[in-house]
């Protein structure tokens, strides 16, 4: 009995460690290549990636970023992002990805493909790079 009761114990405990966010239904290790914004084609260089359970990490066109998500998937919130402050010539593109980013609230994972959406009808189209 004893080792039943065990048994459950530890498979509650590992069921409650499955990262529920984004980051745990997103292949590991991939690297999200921002394909388009709100239908048009994103004429710079972002990414996004899930380094590890609740994070969030990328390259805008011009800065390095890191954050933190804590609603459970297919929900999508990112607070605390923070950034390296260097400026290039595609800082406005920067600018529309960071808050084009914080606006999304709905995420989807399909193969290669990561949509990132909200209810007013804005999305941001990533593909995967390996």
């Amino acid at each position: 009995m004893k080792q039943i009761i065990l048994t459950c114990s530890l498979i509650a405990l590992l069921a409650a460690c499955k990262d529920e966010t984004l980051s745990g239904y997103a292949p590991e290790e991939t690297t999200w290549v921002l394909e388009s914004l709100n239908g048009s084609a994103f004429d710079a260089n972002a990414t996004l990636t899930f380094p590890q359970k609740g994070k969030i990490a990328g390259k805008g066109p011009c800065n390095g970023f890191r954050g933190t998500q804590s609603v459970p998937y297919p929900w999508f919130s990112v607070d605390g992002i923070a950034s390296t402050k260097m400026t290039c010539p595609q800082i406005s593109q920067e600018t529309q990805f960071f808050e084009a980013l914080q606006k999304m609230t709905l995420s989807e994972v399909s193969g290669g493909t990561l949509i990132l959406s909200n209810e007013e009808g804005s999305q941001m189209l990533f593909r995967a790079v390996p």
